[in-house]
């Protein structure tokens, strides 16, 4: 029998939308009869930020139980979803404070051959999210690694529209997590885990 793909979903998220995401693409992978690791990245922003937002804090305490990642978890996995808000366009700080601690796998090869993608959110329509998806891929093109981005694999994915990964406009909280978006984590979940089964399989 096959080993079972290893999954690591691996976010940042602050008032939890991206958290959301994040559990709905890990239970897709668990379906898709992966061996799944939901982690968090270490929170960087002062106490008095995070208790500033009542979200914020309220995500902060319910993903205290979430493990952070490591390096380690990277040097585990066949693939990683890679999670993050929008800033500026941009990846989370947190999140990128993460990528950047792998320079030690990276030098050894470890963190190439692995199947990598990402998902995002943002508070309004647009508002960076291709781009931060595609700076996140900045980072894989360096690994040496394989971006399986979801495209347009799925007549579904017509619906929410970004073949570069699942994304989310939360309206400032005023939007939850909905149908649309769960249904595009399913399909890029699915299709990462379909992907770094053959290569697995090919190894």
């Amino acid at each position: 029998m096959a080993t079972p793909v290893k999954l690591a979903v691996i976010y940042y998220s602050s008032t939890g939308t991206i958290a959301e995401i994040a559990k709905e693409l890990r239970d897709a992978g668990v379906k898709a009869d992966a061996e799944v690791r939901l982690l968090k990245v270490a929170e960087l922003a002062p106490k008095a930020a995070i208790e500033s937002n009542p979200a914020w804090a309220a995500n902060h305490a319910a993903s205290a139980d979430i493990h952070e990642a490591t390096p380690e978890d990277i040097e585990w996995a066949d693939a990683v979803l890679f999670g993050t808000p929008t800033r500026f366009g941009n990846v989370s700080s947190q999140l990128k404070q993460f990528i950047d601690t792998l320079g030690g796998l990276w030098a050894q090869g470890k963190l190439a051959d692995k199947v990598y993608s990402g998902f995002v959110s943002s508070a309004t329509a647009h508002a960076g999210q291709e781009s931060t998806l595609l700076a996140l891929y900045n980072s894989i093109h360096h690994f040496g690694g394989i971006t399986v981005s979801p495209g347009f694999t799925d007549p579904t994915k017509f619906t929410d529209g970004n073949p570069y990964g699942t994304s989310h406009v939360d309206a400032q909280g005023n939007n939850p997590v909905g149908e649309t978006t769960r249904t595009a984590a399913r399909v890029q979940a699915e299709r990462v885990v379909k992907i770094a089964t053959v290569l697995k399989a090919a190894a």
